[in-house]
């Protein structure tokens, strides 16, 4: 009798792991793709910083955006696309890459994503090249599918 009672709590057990592991795999593929969506405006809004591409760069970003810079302090939506006016104005090209390896995302219930992640800003100046790593933190959000950032932390400069 013991043994049998043994064996039931041991099989319960199992299938009680079994079914924990099936419902983390549905939500580590509700991640992947929300990683993967997040990755991909990631990719698509520097392509239009690269390319200097200011207007398209607007597009990326909700008109209540609020950037908080440890080196500059709180700018908002037109202070922060004046100053890219200005970046792009300069002689050089400053390119930004995404460090390999960096890119975290996590979900924001009812609202959207985080994405946190270092990237490295590079650009010749005087013969040489100037590479700069920074951290940053972006508050996507989601309006009826259309993904926006509305909040953007740049740190350690």
């Amino acid at each position: 009798m013991k043994t049998l009672l043994l064996l039931l709590f041991s099989l319960c057990i199992c299938s009680s792991a079994f079914a924990q592991n099936t419902n983390e795999k549905k939500v580590a593929l509700t991640e992947k793709a929300l990683f993967d969506k997040i990755a991909q405006l990631d990719r698509a809004m520097f392509e239009a910083y690269n390319s200097k591409n200011l207007e398209l760069l607007k597009t990326y970003f909700t008109t209540d955006l609020e950037w908080y810079q440890d080196n500059g302090g709180l700018m908002g939506y037109e202070k922060v696309f004046t100053n890219f006016q200005e970046i792009f104005n300069k002689d050089y090209d400053l390119k930004r890459n995404l460090v390999e390896g960096s890119l975290e995302v996590h979900p924001i219930q009812d609202f959207g994503a985080i994405e946190i992640g270092k990237h490295q800003f590079k650009h010749m100046e005087n013969g040489q090249l100037e590479v700069g790593t920074f951290k940053f933190l972006m508050i996507w959000k989601n309006e009826n599918g259309t993904w926006k950032i509305s909040r953007v932390v740049s740190y350690d400069h």
